[in-house]
């Protein structure tokens, strides 16, 4: 039974998962909040309606790896769906609906994890601009990928008018990988523009 994440809860993924962690794989979701017909979100490109005049949004997800010294090492984006290291991997465009809603998906061997990144943190953005005031039921949540049990899950009400949302980290301590739930608003269409909100959570 996953563990359901609150606002700022800290927990042990290998303590949640009754063992080691390796191999997890960090899903994030949503759906539009207008008509049932809308199709869900994706990774660049693939559609889904809301947003005025029946524009499309595209929502993306990322992840930024940090050092000790809250000094991004990697990014893994649309534009990078591989951390240069491998450890980490994008699967891009969830075309077909499988995976429990999970509308992108980030692949994480933590057993590969540099030594000298201590934190990861997955963000979301809207690469068109629209705000989430049309996105409704966010999520993300840790999958052990050996048995593709999940872990942890974290729901957040993602409505307002911002473009962007830093989710959760999942971070070294004591030897071990813990995830914080964080859900911070902030505004951007890229990662880069929203580093600012997202380095003082690193």
């Amino acid at each position: 039974m996953a563990v359901s994440l609150q606002k700022g809860q800290k927990i042990s993924l290998s303590k949640e998962a009754g063992g080691e962690l390796t191999q997890v794989k960090l899903g994030l979701g949503w759906d539009v909040a207008q008509n049932p017909q809308d199709k869900k979100g994706g990774f660049l490109g693939k559609l889904f309606g809301g947003g005025s005049g029946g524009d499309s949004i595209d929502l993306d997800a990322s992840c930024i790896m940090f050092d000790a010294n809250k000094q991004a090492v990697d990014a893994i984006w649309f534009s990078q769906l591989k951390s240069k290291d491998g450890s980490i991997v994008h699967t891009g465009d969830n075309r077909t609906g499988d995976g429990d809603g999970d509308d992108e998906v980030i692949n994480v061997d933590l057993s590969r994890v540099p030594a000298n990144v201590t934190s990861l943190v997955f963000t979301v953005n809207s690469f068109t601009g629209q705000t989430f005031e049309t996105v409704e039921n966010a999520f993300c949540r840790i999958v052990n990928a050996n048995n593709n049990s999940e872990v942890a899950r974290y729901n957040l009400s993602a409505q307002g008018g911002h473009t962007a949302m830093v989710m959760a980290k999942v971070y070294r301590h004591n030897n071990e990988w813990k995830m914080h739930a964080i859900g911070e608003t902030a505004s951007g269409r890229t990662f880069h523009d929203l580093m600012p909100a997202i380095t003082p959570h690193a």
